[in-house]
């Protein structure tokens, strides 16, 4: 089965063609960070007219690099939830289009879903159960995947998620907009223990996070520097910070994997592309026993091929959006990926 996936629903318009959930016959990403740079972070109206303007011309790339007539496809995909709702708008709507014109199925797409599946692109052997780490801009969560379609979430980040924090910090630090890889790279040069940093712990709770007070105290110290006229060293501090969001990710992770008894640990999410989580997620698999699944970084951050991966299992589910209406309604639903039980 062929699908056509789209996504938009932050900063990069993509499309891709994907082949029974796992083999990707195309993928383009077309990207805004140039534009959203000048202003130091994603400006959602912005964002929503820059899809306007690439969703077909990103489609037709995705489609003449498969070699296909888009009348071939067995299905349209996208991404309808969560994400910025002009920005959502526009690629849901374009694929709910075609996919009336081409009257094939429409597949509303959870991003997150996505996310995990982006590891199914990269794993042809990996099949569910396994325990995910999600960690991108706007979510943290560990998260049980029992199936292809069922999710039970473990634990979760209380305010920010561990990409917002990169994005503040980097803010901060003045090195600009995106904020993941311009801290990888300063804190390849620091020393992680040249700052201390709080750690943070949730009452009842030890599967949750929290990243405000982390960023909290880096903005403080930067401003406190700034203040009494002291040199802030830029790189021991983005060390410091990596080390910090490491320390509160792994941990809980390592704990929920005892907890489950889970043998197979999958990170995805922009985050996962974070050079210091990677090597820490590996220390930890080999400190555990564990099999741990990192997708390469071009299936890290946000792209098509992972959300036509999801379709198809989504499309062997029935989630199947008849309507437009009925299509955000589905998504709504795997919104929330599941309970906490």
């Amino acid at each position: 089965m062929r699908i056509l996936a789209i996504e938009s629903s932050c900063d990069e318009t993509a499309a891709a063609v994907v082949e029974d959930g796992r083999n990707i016959l195309s993928s383009v990403v077309d990207t805004q960070i140039e534009t959203h740079a000048l202003y130091g972070g994603v400006v959602p109206e912005i964002a929503s007219r820059r899809h306007m303007e690439a969703v077909v011309r990103v489609t037709e790339k995705a489609l003449a690099d498969a070699g296909m007539d888009k009348r071939a496809v067995d299905a349209v995909a996208a991404t309808c939830a969560p994400g910025l709702i002009g920005a959502l708008l526009v690629g849901a709507n374009f694929g709910k289009s075609l996919a009336f014109a081409l009257q094939k199925p429409f597949i509303p797409v959870h991003h997150i879903r996505g996310h995990i599946a982006a590891t199914y692109l990269a794993y042809p052997d990996l099949k569910p159960p396994f325990l995910t780490l999600i960690a991108s801009g706007g979510h943290s969560e560990i998260v049980m995947v029992r199936d292809y379609t069922d999710f039970e979430i473990l634990g979760g980040t209380r305010d920010d998620a561990a990409g917002e924090a990169f994005d503040k910090v980097a803010r901060v630090l003045g090195v600009g907009y995106p904020g993941g890889p311009k801290i990888d790279r300063l804190a390849q040069e620091g020393d992680p223990m040249c700052y201390k940093l709080p750690d943070s712990h949730i009452k009842d709770a030890p599967l949750d996070f929290s990243f405000s007070g982390l960023k909290t105290a880096v903005i403080n110290l930067a401003h406190n520097a700034e203040q009494k006229g002291e040199t802030l060293d830029k790189n021991g501090l983005a060390a410091s910070f990596c080390a910090a969001v490491v320390h509160t990710l792994v941990p809980r992770l390592e704990m929920a994997a005892q907890r489950t008894h889970a043998r197979r640990v999958v990170c995805a999410g922009g985050v996962a592309a974070n050079s210091f989580l990677r090597a820490a997620l590996q220390e930890m698999a080999k400190r555990t026993h564990t099999r741990l699944y990192l997708p390469p970084l071009s299936l890290c951050g946000d792209n098509a091929a992972m959300i036509g991966s999801q379709a198809y299992y989504e499309y062997l589910a029935g989630s199947v959006g008849l309507t437009l209406q009925n299509a955000f309604a589905t998504a709504e639903i795997s919104a929330n990926i599941c309970e906490k039980r």
